[in-house]
């Protein structure tokens, strides 16, 4: 399951290591984009309660710990707990991009900020649905910047992606493998890496942090889950499955010519990263408050 559209994040981690499981494992591999609820919540919940057999596994974001704050924030019925998943295997982890129409009038991060104070509320932003990655990431900013945006949920990245090339939106955070084509063909300008680092794919794009913002800092990272009650044979055929899909040449290529290299790590590893990095971005949630 890919909790959000064709096109996204997540999407891009899911396709190629579905097909170099279907060699590994000789088995068919489906991918099931089953979005809606906003960041993901419906699929990952249909993942939360498949029977942990090894037969579904979710494929998703960093926002899987987020949308649950997001449920109790708004004391809304909690669609899934994070303790219902077991990692198997991070795939992806891109700083995330600040994106916006190469015809927009802005040439750096400072142009834009100064337009949104001039102009609080009326400069439109995608997002991939409320409390999403995209939706956190450009929250987190505007709360550091002390400017106010109009956000614009749609069901992915995707969809958020087309609103942005055609003008229904101007802005967009997303992963640099989602974005680097477009801004290759010159439809998209990026002004700014919400990594702690430059990254090889945009190696002359600022950071948030080297522009001041020091707090502004967003990873959109896409991993394997399966259920927290899968047996553990089961667990140890799909992370040797995956360590060995994530080193397939066809993988590895296409990771590498979108702009998002393999950023892999095994169960154990990948289980320290998602707590450390949900603890973080639970923080952030509940300092952004309640937002629309």
């Amino acid at each position: 399951i890919v909790p959000f559209p064709a096109g996204g994040q997540a999407d891009l981690a899911a396709r190629p290591v579905a097909a170099a499981l279907e060699k590994i494992l000789g088995k068919s591999v489906i991918v099931d984009n089953r979005a809606g609820g906003g960041g993901g919540s419906v699929g990952n919940a249909a993942a939360a309660r498949a029977e942990p057999d090894g037969y579904t596994l979710l494929m998703t974001l960093s926002s899987l710990a987020v949308l649950p704050e997001a449920d109790r924030l708004f004391n809304r019925p909690v669609a899934y707990e994070v303790s219902q998943f077991a990692p198997i295997a991070r795939v992806l982890a891109d700083p995330t991009l600040l994106a916006v129409p190469a015809s927009a009038p802005w040439k750096t991060l400072k142009d834009f900020v100064e337009d949104a104070r001039a102009r609080p509320g009326q400069i439109p932003y995608g997002s991939s649905g409320p409390y999403g990655t995209l939706h956190i990431a450009m929250e987190m900013f505007a709360a550091s910047a002390g400017i106010k945006l109009q956000h614009v949920p749609f069901r992915g990245a995707a969809p958020a992606l087309t609103a942005l090339l055609g003008g229904t939106v101007q802005a967009l955070a997303s992963a640099p493998g989602v974005l680097k084509q477009q801004v290759d063909d010159g439809k998209l300008r990026v002004l700014a890496n919400w990594g702690a680092e430059r990254i090889a794919s945009f190696p002359n794009l600022p950071t948030f942090r080297e522009l001041g913002y020091k707090d502004v800092e967003f990873y959109i990272w896409a991993g394997l889950f399966a259920q927290s009650a899968l047996p553990a044979p089961i667990m140890a055929q799909l992370r040797k499955a995956m360590a060995d899909a994530v080193k397939a040449p066809e993988v590895v290529k296409t990771f590498e010519n979108a702009g998002s290299p393999v950023a892999y790590l095994d169960a154990p590893e990948f289980a320290k990263f998602v707590a450390g990095d949900s603890a973080r971005l639970i923080a952030a949630v509940k300092k952004i408050g309640k937002v629309e």
